[in-house]
């Protein structure tokens, strides 16, 4: 099995398929605890007003909140990663991800200036989910989320919108963007 992820901050669209790409199993998952703040670094400490709820915390406050954040996300994820491996009819062998940049700071003083902090917590969720996949021995593939559906398109030809949209007429809704792109993302490992 071949399992796609689509993120959002806090959850996720997760779909496995079949190597002929035929859709085992779609659901929503959760990534996060509740309680915590989804977007740590975006919205507690970047630059942004609209977004900060008090005072702006320090660099060191916000490495702790972050740390805290990201060992939830690790609990959580990795809960809702068992129970679908736990509930499909064969073992998942890889996982697909949103690409992130190899060189992404690490440092919070960096993470929460522009350009990065707009990008900091999304590269958090896929990089815990990279090594929530690693450690199940599942071979994690990163897909570009601007251009996955055009690449599974073109790998399937003539059989794309019946692998794409056919999901919707057998599964019934939801069946989104972000579903197609969590399928399409399982295609273009091949």
């Amino acid at each position: 099995m071949r399992l796609g992820i689509a993120h959002h901050f806090g959850w996720a669209v997760a779909v496995t398929a079949a190597a002929d790409h035929t859709v085992v199993d779609r659901r929503r998952i959760e990534l996060i605890e509740p309680g915590l703040p989804a977007a740590p670094v975006h919205h507690e400490g970047g630059p942004h007003l609209l977004h900060q709820k008090g005072e702006p915390v320090d660099d060191s406050a916000l490495a702790a909140l972050v740390a805290q954040v990201q060992a939830a996300v690790t609990r959580t994820a990795s809960a809702a990663l068992d129970e679908l491996a736990g509930a499909l009819p064969e073992p998942i062998v890889s996982m697909s991800v949103r690409a992130w940049p190899a060189e992404f700071p690490t440092d919070i003083a960096v993470q929460r200036r522009v350009p990065y902090e707009s990008r900091a917590d999304s590269v958090m969720y896929c990089q815990v989910l990279a090594r929530l996949a690693v450690e199940r021995g599942w071979v994690v593939h990163q897909y570009n989320g601007t251009t996955v559906e055009r690449e599974a398109a073109r790998i399937l030809g003539d059989q794309a919108e019946m692998v794409l949209q056919g999901p919707r007429a057998s599964w019934g809704p939801p069946w989104s963007k972000d579903h197609r792109m969590a399928l399409a993302a399982t295609i273009v490992i091949a």
